[in-house]
């Protein structure tokens, strides 16, 4: 038995991509020879939250307490060095496929009423391999007979290069959200005038970057776009649909080598860093409401081998 389970592995014409039962996140997926994800082999855990779905909140929470209807719950501390609740309850649990294709898999996951988060949940992630790239799909359904809250993310982490520094970052936040020691929001920021302003392109050099961004520039389609390209021109996009309205950025300093600084986690958010704590852009899910979001990865330039 793998320890992400069960292995779904997509396939359309040169692009491949392998998505896991625990977690039911993306373990890999290259096109060509060419690597679009700093993944993760089959013999390993998914560290550092790797291509992981992050519900049913992302990011922090301060000391894993909050206040929902007038109620305080108390989720597990799981990251004890900062006293917070990091990236939701479904990381490594398994998902079960309801639907599969030799380009796509639906996985579900039902998540139960739990101490912390009293609330029945479910969880459908689409994932869909076409010419145009990698398309990801989230849906949540509140299946129980109170409303409850809910925010999702996702954590890929992209690569164009050996390493990043000799890369080139363009994203669309106009305004970032500065945090403190705990990594826990204190207030938000223009970038105008700051080395956080990615709108026009810079390259990362030694920029250290692990910050959510808001007020997010969208194309007409609606769509933020984060491009991450090599020194060769060549590199990869991730694109967010309406529903993600925060994207996080890391430039993966903390990580041990090989992996440091290696490939970026581009983090499309529904809410801010303690947004449970806040209330900040929580969606609040009625009985039998639904929600939905999508969001994508595509390669940029020809095949490049890294």
């Amino acid at each position: 038995m793998l320890p992400t389970g069960e292995q779904f592995v997509l396939r359309c014409g040169d692009a491949e991509a392998t998505v896991v039962e625990v977690g039911g996140g993306l373990r890999t997926h290259r096109v060509g020879d060419r690597e679009v994800l700093d993944g993760y082999g089959p013999e390993e855990m998914a560290e550092a939250a790797r291509g992981h779905v992050l519900a049913p909140w992302p990011n922090r929470l301060r000391d894993g307490v909050y206040t929902w209807d007038g109620e305080e719950h108390r989720t597990p501390v799981t990251e004890p060095e900062r006293g917070t609740a990091i990236h939701g309850l479904v990381q490594f649990v398994p998902w079960r496929a309801v639907e599969r294709a030799a380009d796509g898999v639906v996985l579900e996951h039902l998540l139960f009423p739990r101490p912390g988060y009293p609330f029945t949940l479910r969880l459908r992630v689409a994932y869909a391999l076409s010419a145009d790239g990698l398309t990801v799909t989230t849906t949540a359904t509140n299946e129980g007979t109170r409303a409850l809250p809910y925010g999702e993310g996702h954590h890929p982490y992209v690569l164009a290069g050996p390493r990043l520094d000799d890369c080139t970052l363009v994203a669309p936040g106009a305004t970032r959200i500065e945090t403190d020691e705990r990594a826990l929001p204190t207030r938000a920021v223009p970038v105008e005038g700051t080395p956080y302003d990615l709108r026009a392109g810079r390259r990362i050099g030694d920029l250290v970057v692990d910050s959510c961004f808001a007020d997010l520039g969208r194309g007409p389609d609606g769509r933020a776009e984060v491009r991450l390209l090599g020194p060769d021109g060549r590199g990869v996009a991730v694109w967010m649909d309406e529903h993600y309205g925060y994207l996080q950025l890391f430039t993966g300093d903390v990580l041990p080598e090989p992996r440091r600084r290696r490939g970026l986690a581009v983090e499309p958010m529904t809410c801010p860093p303690d947004a449970f704590g806040s209330g900040e852009a929580v969606r609040r899910l009625e009985p039998g409401e639904s929600t939905t979001g999508t969001w994508g990865i595509r390669p940029l330039g020809g095949p490049a081998r890294f």
